[in-house]
């Protein structure tokens, strides 16, 4: 059935519309209020979205932030397994490019735009994608003791030099990204980490050192239990405040980018108030909090860091164009496999 306006009631829609932007108000969509459930890492991670972006940006508006604490996984799992419920658990997932990309494959996630996410138009060109925003970001890096090994490294095949067996260090759960620079140097490549295993072999017959988490690497690198290691830059700058003795080298096989990733699921509960929070997010002064306190680049052309500090945490600009990218479709469909192979053959 067609519907028709009439004259009176075609002049109170028109009146409401300008009464409407006279308040400086989306006509179409509310303003965010109420509650939002951020699903998150925690730590200082969490702190610092609280002191952030929650205190200063998101309670003026009248929204509360709450958080669903818990490793990516674990987001990935509820996310997927609420996925057909009306409504889920949570209005924002923090992931990594790949958990978010594989969210998004399976249907689960919004799609994102200017509209919804005005800072979107500052976004690094190499970091945008239509289902999420990228928090931070930095680069995939060696760290080394120059007390230990003498020659700045200059490839991720240096780790496999002799002289360094038995001072080689390894991450657990970063076995996806430790075959990947394996692979670089064995004539793999981004869509093809098959050699990486056979070279990765090698440097378990050398001794190489396996550690559960990151922050078992940092007390191995401080008691220099290890030497060399793979590692993001931003772990490196943090560490380095912290007094442990590293350097950070630059692999001639290039930069791989780590983007932290946060997303707004399909049967989110508030999303004005997600839409709200992700724009926060891209805000200049959160972003620059996050440079200084966790040495993460900015995501946002419109952030100017102090020079001291741009000099830590970003890349040269000519490095900066050259950055690889994981090729997401290969590792959703690879990851399992990877991951079943790192801990049959090379844990085992």
């Amino acid at each position: 059935m067609t519907a028709f306006l009439t004259r009176r009631r075609f002049g109170l829609m028109a009146g409401s519309g300008l009464a409407t932007l006279a308040l400086g108000r989306d006509p179409i969509r509310a303003a965010p209020s109420g509650q939002v459930v951020v699903g998150t890492w925690g730590g200082d991670y969490q702190n610092l979205l609280q002191q952030n972006i929650a205190e200063p940006i998101l309670q003026p508006m009248g929204v509360g932030v709450v958080y669903d604490t818990a490793n990516d996984s674990v987001r990935k799992t509820k996310i997927m397994a609420e996925r057909r419920l009306p409504r889920g658990s949570m209005d924002i997932a923090a992931l990594t490019a790949s958990g978010s990309y594989e969210m998004f494959a399976n249907g689960a996630l919004e799609e994102l735009d200017e509209a919804k996410v005005p800072n979107l138009k500052h976004v690094l060109p190499v970091l945008r994608s239509k289902y999420s925003i990228p928090h931070m970001y930095t680069g995939r890096v060696i760290l080394y003791n120059p007390k230990i090994v003498k020659d700045k490294p200059t490839s991720y095949a240096d780790l496999w030099k002799p002289e360094y067996a038995g001072k080689v260090g390894v991450i657990d759960i970063q076995y996806q990204t430790t075959i990947e620079s394996a692979a670089l140097v064995a004539g793999g490549s981004m869509t093809n980490y098959e050699p990486g295993k056979a070279k990765l072999l090698a440097l378990k017959k050398q001794g190489v050192r396996i550690y559960p988490t990151n922050e078992a690497m940092a007390q191995a690198l401080k008691t220099e239990e290890c030497a060399i290691c793979i590692m993001w830059m931003a772990r490196g700058v943090m560490w380095q405040k912290a007094g442990i003795p590293i350097e950070i080298a630059v692999p001639k096989e290039g930069v791989v980018l780590y983007v932290s990733e946060m997303a707004v699921p399909k049967n989110a509960r508030n999303k004005e108030a997600a839409f709200a929070y992700l724009n926060a997010a891209l805000e200049p002064k959160p972003q620059e909090a996050f440079a200084q306190k966790m040495g993460y680049g900015p995501t946002v052309g419109n952030v100017a860091l102090a020079p001291d500090l741009a000099g830590k945490v970003l890349l040269p600009p000519e490095m900066q164009s050259e950055f690889l990218k994981q090729n997401q479709d290969y590792l959703a469909k690879t990851d399992a496999s990877l991951q079943e192979w790192w801990t049959k053959e090379f844990k085992g």
